[in-house]
């Protein structure tokens, strides 16, 4: 064998018996030291305040049993296993393999690490992976949480846990559960990647497969179309939700659902931010807001929805009881008694669309409050009701036991009632009132330089003629879709016309548009987008208060019932 060679093997056995001695456990003190050759015939037994060293971890014991040979060791009595300055583990046995540097600590098992505490039963510790766990049932507490499962896995120098298995995390805020969950004993952040149940007692509930939740901040990021459900009966749903349970606020992604089971009304779209505190919050990119508190549902749709909670105060009078004083019995005031509470308001900004079986409107902005039971319809409004159409440069729809009680239009209004393919009833004026029975308008009112163009019919309903009339005022009573009779004031003038003897174009007003094409005529037809149908210009009729006063001094205006039967 050359030079090279031995030089070679002694420099391998040199490395071996360096790396041997880097990797063997050491006896480092024990009180007493025997042998019992026919029981434990390869093992040490020592006793009394024992150490042992192996690298950089310490275990302590009451007694063991040191297997020198396999460079193992078996320990019992308060046992303490310290690594480093930052880990310690706790039990009543020991199981350490110095090869493998697995110990395995059994009975009152507790591991220390900084802030964060593993209690269980049995647990094993790989040294060489950093990497404790347990698989019959163990506790994680950390200065936030308390986390619980029947197996379990945590990484010290990670921090990263994982739970499997009836997990359970537990705090002074809420209470989480579900089969998997990892964990960050550092950051406090939960991912959440099975059916997972956030419960805060008595105010939210949120159910989620798939985010992550910050449980020192209370934010989180829930995917996978995850549920938020308050108590007070709204719930929350979309394919993204950012939520932060401190402050009450919730940014929705895709798909959106805003459910609320009081108000019998749930809002959509693909954007949308909540404030659960302010009880209020907004839609928009295809928002639609669905009220299903009667058996016909109303689709109403803009580019933004907005639905907010209004606070407002209502007076209780408190009878007091009489006294009797100086023998008379004196009365004693009431008390008021004012009870804050709040009604729901509803506003839609540009391209306003909504859609009921009964009634269908149009206009760019709209403002609902429910404690009235009001809508206001801004800038180019609309409203269909069976063959009418009702417009004016703002109508505000009077609301009652879910539909229509009856709608007020200001500023070049105007009612047109379709009678045939070119014959439209017409109704103007600067401001008109309809009133809705049973679903169908029953009776208009015009006021101000009101207009008419009717066409009567004979019995067997062929076209007399066509009526033009002006006045002042003038009120029409409708029974099953078709006029009835019509009241005029004593001023009015007008002229009936022969079919044949009059144009096509005298038989329009001058505000006359019909705008059926920007009709929706279906819950989906509220996102279309159909051109805005040309209005009159010349028809600048206003309802100027100056202007009424003066013709009230002037005019007799009939005094009209709702609904009075009464024939021309």
């Amino acid at each position: 064998m050359t030079h090279y060679h031995y030089t070679y093997l002694l420099v391998c056995l040199l490395c071996c018996a360096t790396m041997g001695a880097q990797d063997r456990v050491y006896l480092e003190h024990s009180e007493t030291l025997s042998f019992d050759q026919s029981r434990l015939p390869d093992a040490q037994i020592l006793r009394g305040d024992v150490r042992f060293r192996h690298d950089d971890a310490l275990m302590y014991c009451d007694s063991a049993y040191f297997y020198e040979q396999t460079n193992s060791l078996d320990a019992f009595g308060r046992v303490r296993f310290v690594q480093g300055d930052t880990l310690q583990g706790f039990g009543d046995v020991l199981y350490y393999d110095g090869n493998t540097k697995i110990a395995r600590l059994r009975r009152h098992v507790k591991l220390v690490h900084r802030a964060t505490t593993l209690t269980t039963d049995s647990m094993n510790y790989n040294r060489t992976q950093d990497l404790a766990y347990y698989f019959s049932g163990g506790t994680i507490q950390d200065s936030v949480n308390t986390l619980q499962s029947r197996w379990g896995q945590y990484h010290p120098s990670t921090n990263q846990a994982i739970f499997r298995d009836d997990v359970q995390l537990e705090n002074d805020r809420f209470t989480m559960s579900t089969a998997t969950l990892y964990y960050n004993t550092k950051t406090h952040v939960a991912d959440l990647v099975a059916p997972t149940t956030i419960l805060y007692q008595g105010e939210t509930t949120i159910h989620s497969s798939n985010g992550w939740y910050n449980t020192s901040t209370q934010q989180s990021m829930l995917l996978d179309r995850s549920l938020i459900e308050h108590q007070d009966g709204k719930f929350l749903t979309a394919d993204t939700i950012f939520y932060d349970k401190a402050i009450g606020f919730g940014r929705l992604f895709h798909h959106i659902e805003v459910r609320d089971t009081v108000q019998q009304a749930t809002l959509t779209g693909n954007y949308g931010e909540v404030y659960e505190y302010e009880k209020r919050g907004f839609a928009t990119d295809s928002a639609l807001l669905i009220e299903w508190s009667q058996p016909n549902y109303t689709y109403m749709h803009a580019d933004t929805l907005y639905s907010e909670e209004v606070p407002y105060q209502i007076y209780q009078l408190l009878p007091k009881d009489s006294i009797l004083k100086d023998s008379i019995m004196v009365a004693q005031s009431p008390d008021t008694l004012w009870i804050d509470t709040t009604y729901r308001q509803v506003r839609a900004f540009h391209h306003v669309r909504a859609y009921n079986v009964e009634y269908q409107v149009v206009c760019d902005s709209l403002t609902y409050n429910a404690r009235d039971s009001i809508a206001i319809l801004h800038h180019l409004p609309i409203c269909w009701n069976e063959n009418n159409q009702i417009s004016a440069d703002s109508i505000t729809v009077f609301m009652k036991e879910g539909g229509v009680d009856h709608a007020h239009g200001i500023g070049n209004a105007i009612m047109i009632k379709q009678e045939g393919i070119s014959y439209f009833d017409q109704m103007a004026g600067k401001e008109m009132f309809a009133y809705v029975d049973s679903g169908q308008v029953s009776q208009v009112d015009v006021n101000g330089n009101a207009e008419t163009v009717f066409y009567p019919k004979e019995d067997d309903g062929s076209l007399v003629g066509v009526n033009k009339t002006q006045s002042s005022f003038v009120s029409v009573f409708l029974e099953n879709q078709k006029v009835h009779h019509v009241l005029f004031t004593t001023q009015t003038t007008g002229t009936m016309y022969p079919i044949d003897q009059i144009e096509d174009s005298e038989t329009r007003l001058t505000s006359f548009f019909w705008a059926a094409s920007e009709r929706p005529l279906s819950p989906n037809d509220v996102f279309s987008r159909p051109i805005v149908t040309p209005r009159p210009t010349k028809a600048v009729l206003s309802a100027s208060e100056e202007e009424d006063e003066e013709e009230d001094e002037t005019i007799d205006r009939p005094k009209v019932k709702r609904n009075r039967k009464r024939k021309n």
